[in-house]
C-alpha cells in the first residue's frame, strides 16, 4: 500500500464581509476613529534616547519577514507595527529590548486579526532565542497596560475594500488590492535604507499619515501602474486623484503628495534591486548589532502610566 505525505497545510484564512464594505455607516465610523491611533510626534526627537531610525526600519523588517513565514493575514504586520509606534511614543526603551517589542506586538496582533495566532515558541525561534516564552508574556502584559487595552487600531487594510468598492473598479481589482497590500507594507516598514540607496527622514512619515491617505494613495499608485488592464479606464491621473479625492474627502494637495511618495519609494526599491551590491539589503535583526546585550524585561519611562508601576516581573 502506497504512503502518501501531505507537504501543504490548510490555513483558515479570514474574508472581507462585502455588506460591510458597501455599508457607508462602516466607512464613516473608520474616517472618524483613525485619528485615535496616529503618531501625535516623532518619537525619536522627544522620546527615545537610545534608539536610532534604522533600528525601527530593522525590526520591523524583521516583523515583516516573520509575518511572511508564517503566511499571516495581511493586515498583522500594519497592526503590529502601529502597537510598536504607539508603545515607543509614551515608554522609553533600550535598543536591546526592540526585537523582544516587535515580538510582543505581533503576538498581540496575530491574536486580534489571525484565525491561528502566533504561538510565543515560534517567536522566541524566530528571534536565535534571544528573548524567552517568560519574558514575552510578561511584556504582553506591559504593552497592554500602556496602551490601555486599545489594540483594535484602524490600519490603511481597513479602507481599501471600501476604497475599491466605491470607484467601481469591474476588472482587476484582486490585482490592485495585491499591488496596493505590497504599497501599504513598504510605507509601514518605513525607512527604505542598503548600502546605496537611502530615503532620509521617510521612517516615521507614513505613521504620522491618517490610514486612510496611505491607502487611497496606495490604491491610485496601483491602478496607475495597472491602468492598461483595468476598467472603468481614467483619462489621466488627475481625473482619478479627484474621484479618490470626493470618495475620502481628504485634500488633494496632501493626497497628491503620499503619492508621490510612495512612488518613490518603489522607484528607489526598484533601482536598488537592478544594482549589484556587496551586502544584503534586508539585514536579520538576530544577527545585527541592535542588540548589545541580553533582553531584559526592564522599562526606562520617566513618566510611565500609572497602571506600570503595578506590574511586577
Amino acid at each position: 500500500m502506497d504512503l502518501y505525505c501531505c507537504e501543504t497545510e490548510n490555513i483558515t484564512r479570514a474574508y472581507e464581509d462585502p455588506v460591510l464594505n458597501e455599508d457607508s455607516r462602516v466607512f464613516d465610523n473608520l474616517l472618524v476613529i483613525e485619528d485615535r491611533y496616529v503618531l501625535s510626534s516623532n518619537y525619536f526627537k522627544c522620546v527615545q534616547n537610545d534608539l536610532k531610525p534604522y533600528m525601527r526600519t530593522v525590526v520591523a523588517e524583521w516583523m515583516q519577514e516573520v509575518c511572511e513565514e508564517e503566511r499571516c493575514q495581511d493586515e498583522v504586520f500594519p497592526l503590529a507595527v502601529n502597537l510598536l509606534d504607539r508603545f515607543l511614543l509614551i515608554v522609553r526603551v533600550n535598543k536591546s529590548q526592540l526585537q523582544l517589542l516587535g515580538a510582543v506586538c505581533l503576538f498581540l496582533a496575530s491574536k486580534l486579526r489571525q484565525s491561528r495566532p502566533l504561538t510565543a515558541e515560534r517567536l522566541c525561534l524566530y528571534s536565535d532565542h534571544s528573548i524567552s516564552v517568560s519574558q514575552l508574556i510578561n511584556w504582553e502584559l506591559l504593552v497592554l497596560n500602556a496602551l490601555k487595552w486599545d489594540l483594535s487600531a484602524i490600519t490603511p487594510f481597513d479602507f481599501v475594500g471600501h476604497i475599491l468598492k466605491r470607484l467601481g473598479i469591474t476588472k482587476g481589482e484582486d490585482l490592485i488590492r495585491r499591488h496596493a497590500h505590497t504599497f501599504i507594507g513598504l510605507c509601514t516598514t518605513g525607512e527604505y535604507y542598503s548600502s546605496l540607496v537611502l530615503i532620509p527622514d521617510s521612517n516615521m512619515k507614513f505613521s504620522m499619515y491618517p490610514p486612510s491617505m496611505v491607502a487611497a494613495a496606495s490604491i491610485g499608485a496601483a491602478i496607475q501602474g495597472l491602468a492598461a488592464r483595468l476598467e472603468p479606464k481614467w483619462a489621466s491621473p488627475e481625473e482619478l486623484l479627484f474621484r479618490l479625492h470626493e470618495i475620502m474627502g481628504i485634500e488633494i494637495d496632501c493626497l497628491r503628495s503620499c503619492w508621490e511618495q510612495i512612488e518613490e519609494i518603489i522607484l528607489h526599491r526598484l533601482a536598488a534591486a537592478t544594482m549589484p551590491v556587496t551586502t544584503s539589503v534586508t539585514i536579520p535583526i538576530s544577527s545585527h548589532k541592535l542588540q548589545e546585550q541580553q533582553c531584559e524585561p526592564i522599562i526606562q519611562a520617566e513618566t510611565p502610566p500609572t497602571d506600570e508601576n503595578d506590574v511586577m516581573f
